[in-house]
């Protein structure tokens, strides 16, 4: 039995440009979608939903923020503006062939003008190409709906119809409606759209077709590429469609003496070859086989199963390029070789590796095998130069390739900063990171990569001009992905962590502490009132924390950072208990006392009848902002954070005890009473500045190191009018 395989089989330019771009989508953002099947294939459709990007079927579905990739079919200029005013980003990977009709309709038409497309009138590329047209659209899925049509408007036919057609449609077709036309119309205007790899694929499949007992047409059976194939080989010889391998098992082909094999654009590489396998497995059982592949016929024998031959039909090395060769000698200029030919074999040193820093005396003994790639052979000379240098590129570059299709992390050197992004070296293949993607945020400079070893993922390969871009952003998402699934199983309230400030806002900081971003609230940071984030924190400063509180359905963390061995409450009770004295600094004024700092954080309260041992009027005669005196703690109560103080029992003991009495007296009749104003109610770490004493607000409004000294002038208010302003604990 003889098999051929079409040439043309497989993806066409158009969905490898949109399929690659969908995986690059993949790669690049969680939030990606595809309006609609992307190509007419369920196992692609199945590999892009493994890697998050989900099928819309209309942009109303589209979220916020998702990008979504517009289909090589193209669409409609609607659906483009209902995309964007659902907030969706757009991805066009609009096929070439089918944006240039929508050009030519666009440019062509006119409200008087009507536009025929040939083509499926319910097929997406089709309902774009009429979302184009300025006038009136006609479509016709053969000859004679098309004569059916221009008959009805033989008024119109003088006017310079214009006429274009699926980019898939029949060759042969569309070649009878044009003779249509010609009869009918006077002043046509015909644009031939058919797509040039559309119309080789469906004459190299009328050719097997003829020359071949059978024909296997591998595609989705949704696919308008594909049924047309199936149609054209029809008409000449048995044609059987399978999408999947499994299905060539309720084919009988025994009786076939030749099969010609071709595959729809919508159709994978890798499915055509288990096409072909399966074809093996089933065949090779009772039949010699041989083997045609258009684009490289090899020489198969009769005594090879199909899996080899198979194989070699779709292997592009040559082993006269490609060789073993055992190392004989190593001299200074070059590593002579046996490659097992009468031609002795010699690598050049400057052949050896692309490392400049190699040293083949050092790293080769006597014995070694190389890989080898065959660079000039002199018969008269009897001498064979090779390259070790060129086959490990080569094989990188292969690496390069596979890499692409199975999604594996590579390592590379970042060897220079480019415009655009930087280039990476991995295994001697140069690889281009844009910019957008080199980082994790965009606002990383580039230059902090510079000699460091990333890893990364191909998104797009060229293989014409063998060139590849890749991803860091990719695999530190994954990374970081990774890292907060595990953290999120573990995580518990009070757990400690070692981590790095990453950004701030007014209200807190964002810390790193490994995979997961927390934030520390502006409140957790000090026990005393700041005023940003950044009088306590810097972007990259390493810092201790514990995790306050969690929200695993929101994802939230929220982070503390101050220790409760630096809260000033509990510095006051074991360093200054009732009764020490102390030198202090007043700070603010009020009409029933002044306020004075014990320690950082806590300011207390002296009641203007102890602040002379005579009777004052107001505190302003005897002190002033700034004052330095000496008191007397008189008072602590730590559950409602209150401290008075006092510098008339100072003054008392030094005084005699009648002249002492004499001046209590004189208060007797006029000092406010306790309970209206006494010194404990107003903590004046709890008060905003400019309203009343902090003493006022109860403790567990706001902690008493919430409100600096500064910011509570004695004049604004009696401290039982002052609101508690202190800001609540970070989430």
């Amino acid at each position: 039995m003889r098999i051929t395989t079409a040439k043309t089989a497989g993806f066409c330019f158009g969905v490898d440009r949109a399929v690659r771009q969908a995986y690059a989508l993949a790669a690049q953002t969680p939030q990606a979608a595809t309006l609609g099947q992307l190509i007419h294939n369920p196992q692609v459709t199945e590999a892009l939903e493994a890697r998050g990007v989900r099928m819309i079927d209309a942009p109303a579905d589209a979220r916020p923020g998702e990008t979504v990739l517009i289909r090589a079919h193209g669409a409609p200029p609607e659906t483009y503006r209902a995309l964007r005013q659902a907030g969706a980003e757009i991805c066009d990977a609009t096929c070439p062939f089918v944006k240039k009709i929508h050009q030519i309709v666009a440019a062509q038409s006119d409200p008087e003008t009507p536009v025929f497309i040939a083509g499926n009138p319910a097929h997406p590329e089709v309902r774009g190409i009429v979302g184009y047209c300025r006038g009136p659209a006609y479509v016709f899925p053969d000859a004679q709906t098309l004569e059916t049509l221009l008959r009805a408007q033989k008024t119109n036919c003088e006017k310079g119809i214009i006429f274009v057609s699926q980019t898939t449609f029949s060759q042969k077709a569309w070649k009878n409606c044009k003779e249509i036309i010609k009869n009918l119309c006077t002043n046509p205007k015909i644009f031939d759209t058919i797509c040039s790899a559309t119309r080789k694929r469906q004459e190299e499949a009328e050719r097997l077709s003829e020359q071949n007992d059978a024909m296997i047409v591998i595609g989705g059976r949704h696919s308008s590429n594909t049924a047309k194939l199936a149609a054209v080989c029809s008409e000449h010889c048995p044609t059987f469609l399978v999408e999947r391998a499994q299905e060539l098992r309720t084919i009988d082909l025994s009786h076939y003496a030749a099969i010609g094999v071709t595959a729809g654009a919508s159709t994978p590489a890798e499915i055509i070859k288990e096409v072909l396998l399966e074809m093996a497995e089933i065949l090779n059982e009772t039949t010699n086989l041989q083997v045609e592949e258009v684009p490289s016929k090899v020489e198969i024998t009769d005594d090879m199963d199909f899996s080899e031959a198979l194989e070699a039909s779709l292997s592009s090395m040559s082993t006269d390029q490609k060789v073993k060769g055992v190392v004989m000698g190593i001299t200074p200029t070059e590593i002579q070789v046996d490659i097992g030919r009468k031609h002795a074999g010699f690598v050049p040193l400057d052949e050896y590796s692309a490392d400049p820093n190699a040293d083949a005396s050092k790293e080769l003994k006597i014995g070694d095998e190389l890989d080898l790639i065959i660079m000039k052979t002199n018969d008269a000379e009897g001498t064979v130069m090779l390259s070790k240098r060129r086959f490990d590129a080569q094989k990188s570059w292969m690496d390069i390739i596979d890499a692409e299709e199975s999604g594996a992390v590579l390592e590379g050197v970042v060897t220079e900063i480019i415009k655009g992004g930087v280039l990476v070296v991995s295994n001697g293949v140069r690889v281009f990171i844009p910019a957008s993607l080199a980082t994790e945020r965009r606002d990383e400079p580039l230059e902090d990569l510079l000699k460091q070893t990333v890893k990364f993922r191909i998104i797009e390969v060229n293989k014409q001009r063998r060139r590849a871009v890749g991803s860091v952003r990719a695999v530190l998402r994954e990374a970081k992905k990774e890292a907060a699934e595990a953290f999120w199983a573990q995580a518990e309230v009070g757990q400690k962590y070692h981590g790095v400030v990453k950004s701030m806002t007014n209200y807190g900081a964002f810390v790193d502490i490994g995979g997961v971003d927390g934030m520390v609230h502006i409140s957790e940071m000090s026990w005393r009132r700041i005023k940003h984030p950044s009088d306590v924190f810097s972007v990259g400063q390493e810092v201790d924390v514990y995790i306050k509180a969690l929200d695993a359905e929101k994802r939230k963390i929220s982070l503390g950072y101050r220790r409760d061995e630096d809260n000033p409450w509990e510095i006051l009770k074991k360093n200054y208990p009732e009764g020490t004295v102390i030198e202090t600094e007043i700070v603010g004024l009020t009409t029933f006392g002044a306020f004075a700092k014990v320690i950082p954080g806590i300011d207390g309260l002296i009641h203007i009848s102890q602040i002379a041992d005579r009777r004052i009027n107001k505190p302003e005669d005897v002190l002033a902002v700034g004052d330095k005196v000496t008191c007397k703690i008189t008072a602590i109560d730590f559950e409602k954070k209150r401290v008075s103080l006092s510098i008339r029992a100072l003054l008392e003991a030094a005084a005699p005890a009648d002249e002492a009495e004499d001046d209590e007296d004189a208060y007797d009749d006029e000092e406010a009473p306790a309970e209206e104003a006494p010194a404990e109610e107003a903590p004046v770490e709890e008060a905003p500045v400019e309203e009343a004493p902090a003493e006022e607000v109860p403790a567990e409004e706001a902690p008493a190191e919430e409100a600096p000294v500064e910011e509570a002038p004695a004049e604004e208010a009696p401290a039982e009018e002052a609101p508690a302003d202190a800001p609540a604990d970070a989430e």
